[in-house]
């Protein structure tokens, strides 16, 4: 890799953020910004966006020591700190001047064949390099990335007819695998992709809004969940980015875009906009937006919603939130069909925003994947426009839009009665410009589950988890289940997945425990544990109990490697499982914590004892320290805030690893358990140690305890981890066992179950 130190220009909360990737990456990062008039410190804003970074959410830092990586700057007297930085990125005022001042620098000082790019999503990348050398040009590329950028994936790259191939090549590689960005290649267009069509179909939906008078709340409920698209929808989303950024937007593509491009039909100067504005409330960052939270005449919070009844914006304006009268629909096409108003709004707001999809290729991109790829890693929708058309049908759509006497585009009129994605040959393809389907093709060092499901069956298949073969003798065990949770059939299937690699004619070697779900794991599946402890059935609870430790014991001991990979959160038994692997790929953004005290319980497959372990060795054998660590960690119900935190937490060993591309996990963890295979031994049970006295926990439970019932769980854990000599790992886990079933037994673990699945929170009994 060529690129080893990074220079960001502008500490906004952009340039932060990506200053602060780059650190997370492991690479030093110079950061510089203006001198601020009359300060003591001229780097004073440079510092300043390095403590937001650590201490402002979402934090961009994935553990506070990778703020020391980045040196911050003026851009009067630091320039030298540019000269041997192999990418500099310019991410400043939306100024053409400014920006070709701050290039002239950069040429100036900059390092002979370093990367320059800018993070502009309005301005031509030909009008950037304009009056600069042909060196220069051919070392520049637009890098535009999403807010914020350690959290959201896309990056879009834009490069010029000078730009060479080099460059091109450098710039790719680092950005997706050491960024872990997913990069998609836009036209040198106004807005490129996800910004183009996402606020088209934003200004789209504000306009249907206002024109039929359907209530916000009512907006968000349709354009949200039931067409794949987060929760906060169309108006809940312009609070969290700022609806003062609007006017900027669309000014910026009117003044770029032609007259005939749709997007002058759907932007106007709305009164209550400005209004809101003006008085401050911009969204979140000011005192609400379309929704914001009040303290009612008791005390409680409320969330209330923006109700106009006119063209003007009054604090008095706004109502109660409550749930909109909406009916369940089968599938989008029935969303789009029905005479409900959100059902017309919906398809009002859809209909525009697909066909404006359709209208810009090949104009923003080259291919139909790649606008699909921008909205799904842009603005989060789970599918992209195109696969929307595909579940709707083209030509359903098509003779619906000319029934509405609205546009068909070429690309919808194309595809006739075709999809714009088929499989063929075990391949999924998408259909081009050119009338032809062509393969998806991932970059080198990319396996995803979902592409090898197209070609083969899997080995071992129950309701809760599937076995698949992923070449080279490793094999992929996934949770299929509802967020991935926990039950009997998973346990078995993990048994029957040791028997058949451990078997002698089996040609497999090593097991990658791996899903590509939005959570690793969830844990205990508690839907099933609640009727089990009203009836009272104790024996199928125990059993239970038993069954997650000897299915993870099995996987821990086994004569193969496995490496669980996970990516998003791992709760509970989620985390255990990933305890009891021989080793962690883990995607750079996985959370991670044993938060079962929260449901009254403790971790019963084998996490008490685990975490115990990683204690034990940390503190050099100090049985003390180990155990007052390893309670403090799992009554707390600590969450790791990335991978790198899970390791200073001790739930992850420094001999893990991290992945920072979340396409490249399986991989990576393919890869590592090949290496672990070439020459494995199963772990040896550790045993011979002493544990501490009670008294050695009792101050922390009383420090620590913040409910009655807090100190009932606190106690039973305290009694896996002391009284005892010549205590082996297989005494803890019939510790863990026996803790687990006596907490199981109680009222208070009863409520906090039943609450936690009522409410999704915590009960504090």
């Amino acid at each position: 890799m060529s690129i080893k130190k990074v220079a960001v220009i502008g500490s906004g909360v952009m340039g932060a953020g990506i200053a602060a990737q780059v650190a997370n990456a492991g690479l030093p990062v110079v950061l510089l910004d203006i001198v601020p008039k009359d300060a003591e410190d001229r780097n004073m804003l440079a510092k300043g966006a390095v403590e937001r970074m650590l201490n402002v959410p979402p934090v961009g830092f994935m553990k506070r020591e990778n703020a020391a990586l980045v040196t911050c700057g003026n851009l009067e007297d630091d320039w030298d700190l540019i000269a041997d930085c192999d990418w500099v990125c310019e991410v400043v005022l939306e100024d053409l001047k400014i920006k070709h001042d701050i290039f002239s620098k950069i040429e100036e000082h900059g390092k002979e064949g370093a990367i320059v790019s800018s993070n502009t999503s309005t301005i031509p990348l030909e009008k950037l390099i304009e009056g600069h050398s042909k060196a220069f040009g051919e070392n520049f590329v637009v890098t535009h990335f999403f807010n914020p950028p350690r959290y959201m994936k896309l990056l879009e790259l834009i490069v010029g007819e000078k730009t060479s191939q080099r460059a091109i090549d450098d710039i790719r590689e680092f950005c997706d695998s050491v960024l872990g960005k997913g990069i998609v290649d836009c036209n040198d267009r106004p807005g490129f992709i996800a910004n183009r069509l996402g606020f088209y179909w934003i200004s789209v939906g504000i306009k249907e809004a206002v024109e039929a008078k359907v209530p916000f709340e009512l907006a968000d409920a349709v354009m949200s969940k039931p067409v794949g698209i987060p929760k906060t929808g169309i108006f809940g989303l312009l609070d969290l980015v700022g609806i003062d950024l609007l006017p900027h937007i669309w000014e910026s593509l009117q003044s770029t875009l032609p007259q005939e491009d749709a997007y002058n039909d759907v932007i106007q100067d709305y009164g209550f906009l400005n209004g809101m504005i003006d008085a401050g409330f911009a969204g979140r960052k000011g005192k609400g937006g379309f929704y914001r939270m009040l303290k009612d005449e008791t005390g409680k919070r409320q969330m209330q919603v923006l109700s106009l009844t006119d063209d003007s914006f009054s604090e008095e304006s706004y109502k109660a939130l409550g749930n909109p009268d909406m009916p369940d629909f089968s599938d989008m096409q029935s969303l789009l069909t029905s005479e409900h108003a959100g059902g017309q709004y919906a398809w009002k707001v859809l209909s525009k925003t697909l066909a404006y999809a359709a209208a810009l290729v090949p104009e923003v991109t080259d291919t139909v994947a790649g606008v699909d790829e921008a909205m799904r890693l842009g603005f989060n929708w789970k599918k992209g426009p195109f696969e929307m058309m595909d579940d709707l049908g083209p030509c359903w759509l098509a003779e619906k839009l000319k029934d509405e006497g609205l546009t068909v585009p070429p690309l919808l009129e194309a595809v006739g009665n075709g999809k714009f994605y088929r499989i063929e040959g075990g391949m999924q393809q998408y259909f081009g410009i050119d009338g032809q389907y062509h393969n998806i093709e991932r970059p080198t060092g990319v396996i995803l589950l979902k592409d090898i499901k197209l070609n083969t069956e899997p080995l071992l298949q129950n309701n809760a988890a599937s076995l698949w073969e992923i070449g080279d003798g490793v094999l992929c065990f996934e949770m299929t289940g509802k967020a991935n949770t926990f039950d009997m059939e998973v346990f078995d299937l993990i048994h029957k997945t040791v028997t058949l690699i451990e078997d002698a004619q089996s040609p497999y070697k090593a097991l990658v425990i791996y899903n590509e779900g939005a959570i690793f794991s969830a844990g205990a599946n508690l839907a099933t544990v609640l009727p089990a402890i009203e009836s009272g059935d104790w024996e199928w609870l125990e059993k239970f109990a038993k069954g997650g430790q000897a299915a993870f014991k099995a996987l821990k001991f086994s004569n193969f490697p496995v490496v669980a990979a996970p990516s998003g959160r791992a709760l509970g038994g989620g985390c255990e499982v990933l305890l009891n692997s021989n080793c962690i790929q883990a995607h750079a953004e996985t959370y991670c914590g044993l938060v079962e005290p929260q449901v009254g319980l403790i971790p019963g497959w084998g996490g008490c004892k685990e975490v115990f372990l990683r204690q034990l060795a940390r503190n050099d054998g100090d049985t003390t320290k180990a155990a007052i660590q390893a309670f403090k960690t799992i009554v707390s119900c600590t969450m790791s805030g990335s991978a790198q935190n899970a390791t200073e937490l001790g739930f992850f060993k420094e001999s893990d690893n991290e992945t920072m591309n979340g396409d490249r996990l399986l991989f990576d963890a393919k890869k590592k358990a090949l290496e672990m295979a070439k020459d494995f031994s199963a772990p040896i049970e550790v045993e011979g140690f002493d544990l501490p006295d009670i008294s050695a926990l009792e101050p922390v439970i009383a420090e620590l305890k913040k409910t009655e019932y807090d100190e009932t769980v606190f106690k039973v854990l305290a009694g896996i981890y002391t009284n005892g000599s010549s205590v082996a790992e297989e005494d803890l886990l019939v510790r863990e066992c026996a803790a687990f079933m006596t907490l199981l037994k109680k009222e208070g673990t009863k409520e906090r179950i039943s609450y936690m699945l009522k409410t999704g929170k915590p009960l504090k009994n």
